[in-house]
C-alpha cells in the first residue's frame, strides 16, 4: 500500500470513529436529559441506548489501528451488548439493575484504562485514562446506590459516562485525522520540490557508446 493510500485510509477510519463518537456523546445526553425532563425512564429505553452504544464500540474496533486495541473495544462492545439486551429484553429489579450497570461501567474502566495506555504517547490518550476515571467513579455511585437506587438515577449516571465516552472517542479521532491531513501536506509538499529536480536529471544527455 503506498503512502497516499495508507493516508486515505487513516483519515477514512477516524471519520467514521468521529461520527460513532459524536453518535455516542447524543446518546449520553439522551439518558441524561430524558430522565431530568420525566423524572422517568425505562429499563427497556436504557437497554436498547447501550445496544446503540455496543454498535458504535464495534465500530470503533473495526477501525483500530492495533490489534491489542481492536480486542478491548470489541470485547467492550460485547458487554454493552450483553447488559443492554439484557434491559431490553428482560427488564430486571432494580437491585440486579444496579449490580449489573455498576459492574458493567466498572469493567469497562479496566478496558478504557488498558486502551489509553496502549496509545500513549498519542496526543490526546488523557482522554481516555478521563473515561476510565469516569467510568470507574460512576460506576461505585451506582453500586453505592447514591444519589439513589431509582431507574432514572442509574440512567441518568450511565448517560453521563456515555457521553464522556463519546467525546473521548471523537476528540481521539479527530486527532488521528489532522495528523494524517498533515502527514498528507508533507508528502504532497515534497513531491512538488522533488519534480524540477527529476526533469534536471532525466534531462540529462546520455553518455555515448564506444564502438
Amino acid at each position: 500500500m503506498s503512502a497516499q493510500n495508507l493516508i486515505q485510509e487513516v483519515r477514512k477510519r477516524s471519520g467514521w470513529s468521529i461520527f460513532m463518537g459524536v453518535l455516542s456523546a447524543i446518546l449520553g445526553l439522551l439518558l441524561i436529559a430524558y430522565p431530568l425532563a420525566t423524572a422517568t425512564i425505562t429499563t427497556v429505553l436504557l437497554g436498547w441506548t447501550l445496544i446503540f452504544v455496543a454498535i458504535a464500540q464495534f465500530v470503533f474496533a473495526l477501525h483500530s489501528q492495533t490489534p491489542g486495541s481492536f480486542f478491548l473495544k470489541l470485547l467492550s462492545g460485547a458487554l454493552y451488548g450483553i447488559t443492554g439486551m439484557a434491559l431490553a429484553f428482560a427488564p430486571l429489579a432494580v437491585e440486579a439493575l444496579t449490580a449489573l450497570l455498576g459492574t458493567l461501567l466498572l469493567v469497562q474502566a479496566g478496558l478504557t484504562t488498558a486502551t489509553a495506555f496502549q496509545i500513549r504517547p498519542l496526543e490526546g490518550w488523557g482522554w481516555f485514562l478521563f473515561d476510565a476515571a469516569a467510568s470507574f467513579a460512576l460506576g461505585v455511585l451506582i453500586l453505592d446506590k447514591w444519589p439513589s437506587s431509582s431507574v432514572w438515577a442509574i440512567g441518568t449516571l450511565v448517560g453521563a459516562t456515555v457521553l464522556v465516552g463519546g467525546i473521548s472517542r471523537a476528540v481521539i479521532a479527530s486527532k488521528i485525522r489532522s495528523g494524517a491531513s498533515t502527514v498528507d501536506r508533507g508528502v504532497r509538499r515534497a513531491a512538488q520540490e522533488r519534480e524540477p529536480w527529476d526533469g534536471l536529471l532525466g534531462s540529462e544527455p546520455k553518455p555515448h557508446s564506444e564502438n
